[in-house]
């Protein structure tokens, strides 16, 4: 039997575990059997990619069901395989493939709960950051201070109600009437490693993408007001000390 190369070996796996022929090079102690072996490799592939991204979008699975999403899971991972053997980083091209699924052509926001999913899993792992302790800064120049947001904290617009559907859609939550008007989500792990999701004003986006460009503590605020005339600057500063999401500059002062 001839030796197969690596790559050609990986394309003929790869090509099985889609439906096609036992792939070459594959066999067992009893030949006859190594297909039908392979039938149930192939099954737990399928089965297991379909569980893991169960897991990284309940919200979606509970809004179109266990069925369709099972289903619709098994479309996805054939022309998505994971790029990595860490399948908790799989599925960031899934909410794009929703937003191009025909069958949900009628339910457009789908894609948008499902960033919202994808990027609470980003959260959740991104790098530690020691929160800044409020005494430092007492007397700081608000002229001259430049804040540091935690890794986790993410800013995602939607032309949805997005955010109103992701926390209706939680254990527990109570259906209520979804607002009109487009959210944008707030998504970070807070001092309790929990990552909730909040819907934000533009007077919120515009001073929070002032201070992650790097603005004085000023210059944000007022970018705050100028999408906002009644943005509350203190009030958001409030809530993200409180989750400790304005954290210490590494080897500095804020």
């Amino acid at each position: 039997m001839a030796v197969l190369s690596h790559d050609t070996f990986l394309t003929g796996f790869d090509g099985g575990l889609r439906g096609g022929p036992l792939p070459p090079g594959v066999t067992a102690r009893i030949p006859a059997e190594a297909a039908r072996r392979f039938d149930v490799y192939r099954n737990n592939v399928a089965v297991s990619l379909t569980e893991a991204l169960a897991s990284r979008f309940p919200v979606i699975r509970r809004l179109v069901g266990d069925e369709f999403f099972r289903a619709m899971a098994r479309v996805f991972a054939e022309a998505h395989r994971p790029q990595s053997p860490v399948l908790a980083e799989w599925g960031d091209s899934f909410p794009d493939f929703l937003a191009g699924f025909p069958p949900l052509a009628n339910w457009p926001y789908m894609a948008d709960v499902a960033r919202i999913e994808y990027a609470r899993g980003v959260a959740f792992h991104a790098a530690d950051a020691e929160p800044l302790d409020p005494q430092l800064l007492t007397g700081a120049d608000p002229e001259t201070l430049i804040l540091h947001l935690h890794p986790s904290l993410q800013v995602l617009a939607s032309d949805h109600a997005a955010v109103s559907i992701w926390q209706q859609n939680q254990p527990g939550a109570q259906a209520s009437p979804l607002p009109a008007a487009p959210e944008t989500a707030l998504i970070l792990r807070d001092r309790a490693h929990e990552v909730p999701v909040h819907s934000i004003g533009p007077g919120d986006v515009a001073m929070l993408a002032a201070i992650q460009s790097g603005a004085t503590l000023v210059a944000s605020a007022e970018a705050g007001l100028a999408a906002d005339p009644a943005h509350q600057a203190q009030a958001l500063l409030v809530h993200l000390m409180q989750a400790g999401a304005i954290v210490m500059r590494r080897g500095h002062l804020p």
